[in-house]
């Protein structure tokens, strides 16, 4: 029987992200969906990739018990809700725990944590055919002639109606729930396990890129196609605050005692706001008087970290991660050496990184210059954005 739903509106998904196997046909002892490709995590890659997408509301990522230390240490900050479950002993019945983990929504993407470079197109084709059939998933037609047979030729398959079949493969979600409890076999994918259910799954675009990591030579395709299709943007932000009445400066978030404060239509953070200027020039979207005049009362006394996570959402929404921000904070006082770490703490949360990416340093300017004279604190910044 075939089970057909009407066109049903967009909603919010949830991304189910299949990460329990071992990986034993990639070798070594660290399962592939941990090791590095060009220095980010391959399940690190994957996440974000859901992250960035506006439907996505929610991420769910099934492991091996004895992956929990790895996770923890690959799995980066998301702005997506984000929760990781012990999968079983097949790939089944870690589907099965992903599935029973959803909390959000009609819709889940199934998605092998092992294809990290599928693009936010993919994963549109996918959403879109939802709306008139219970389950969809990306493929690309079978090209190269096939044959069969063992060490010699015994004949040839026609290759016409066959597809390569990726992930994600989406569904509604009370379906392949369906679907997987009735399944007692095991079975190739999701498709398999719908298809056997009586489901309707649709056919929609996949992408060459969008490659299942599965031998040694794989990180290597992968990388270079990471080095042609990865967009790279760098930022740099400038700002100046003079000194007036006060017993405390803001830097980064943190109040650093002082005998003077910063003045300013804000709290005056120098640190916050140069950063901040640094991700709006990566993507040329002005600077925070663009988008927070001062002209406008109601950002008077405003705590610059508001203006910080604007541009940080900003850049998500665009498809970006924050890969690394360097600030200079330049001043012959107060003394930046001791408060340092905790800036750099500061900056790594509201950047949504770690804190090894992240620099604060200061110097002085031998005393020269409006800063030399203590009139106030200038600071610079450099900030790198890197869509996947």
């Amino acid at each position: 029987m075939s089970h057909t739903p009407s066109i049903m509106p967009s909603q919010p998904a949830t991304a189910l992200l299949v990460a329990a196997g071992r990986g034993t046909r990639m070798g070594g002892e660290l399962p592939k969906q941990y090791r590095e490709l060009c220095g980010t995590p391959v399940i690190a890659r994957t996440i974000c990739a859901f992250d960035s997408h506006p439907e996505v509301a929610e991420i769910v990522v099934v492991i091996h018990r004895d992956d929990e230390a790895y996770f923890a240490r690959c799995c980066p900050i998301t702005q997506t809700p984000l929760r990781r479950v012990f999968g079983g002993a097949t790939r089944e019945a870690s589907v099965r725990a992903g599935l029973d983990a959803v909390q959000t929504g009609e819709i889940v993407l199934i998605h092998d944590a092992a294809r990290p470079l599928v693009s936010r197109a993919v994963i549109d084709g996918v959403l879109e055919a939802l709306g008139s059939h219970p389950g969809a998933a990306p493929a690309l037609p079978v090209t190269d002639a096939l044959w069969y047979g063992e060490q010699t030729v015994n004949g040839v398959k026609d290759r016409t109606n066959l597809w390569r079949a990726q992930t994600p493969q989406g569904f509604h979600l009370d379906a392949i729930r369906a679907a997987h409890a009735a399944q007692t076999t095991p079975a190739a994918d999701d498709v398999a396990v719908a298809r056997a259910f009586g489901l309707d799954v649709a056919i929609t675009p996949g992408d060459e890129a969008n490659l299942k990591l599965t031998a040694p030579g794989d990180f290597e395709r992968a990388a270079k196609l990471l080095e042609s299709t990865m967009d790279i943007r760098v930022g740099n932000g400038f700002d100046v605050h003079r000194f007036g009445p006060g017993d405390q400066v803001w830097l980064c978030g943190v109040s650093v005692p002082h005998t003077r404060g910063l003045q300013g239509h804000s709290d005056a953070d120098v640190g916050l706001h140069t950063v901040t200027d640094a991700i709006y020039g990566a993507l040329a979207e002005g600077d925070i008087g663009t988008h927070f005049p001062p002209s406008d009362p109601q950002w008077k006394g405003a705590q610059s970290h508001i203006f910080l996570t604007h541009a940080v959402d900003l850049a998500a929404a665009r498809g970006f991660k924050i890969s690394n921000a360097d600030l200079t904070l330049m001043c012959e006082r107060p003394k930046i050496g001791p408060v340092a770490g905790a800036m750099r703490a500061r900056l790594a949360e509201l950047l949504r990184i770690d804190v090894g990416r992240v620099s604060v340093k200061a110097t002085t300017t031998e005393r020269l210059g409006f800063t030399g004279r203590e009139e106030g604190i200038a600071a610079m910044a450099t900030v790198t954005l890197v869509a996947p």
